[in-house]
């Protein structure tokens, strides 16, 4: 009977491993997924903030305004 417990018990922490271990690659993924999206839409968002009074004064500058 102790026997088999210890197996169970064996089994359970082999599981447990293997459920970390993929917890960990998808809390990476997920980590990995919010730098793409800082990068692909928040920079350019900030990039805009000096692109337009840019824009905005070169066209007011060649139209006269």
């Amino acid at each position: 009977m102790e026997q088999e417990i210890l197996n169970r018990l064996q089994v359970q922490e082999e599981l447990l491993q293997k459920v970390y271990i993929s917890s960990e690659k998808t809390r990476k993924y997920f980590l990995w997924t919010f730098y793409a999206t800082i990068a692909l839409f928040v920079l350019p968002l900030v990039g805009l903030m000096f692109a337009i009074p840019a824009l905005m004064t070169t066209l007011g500058s060649a139209y006269g305004i």
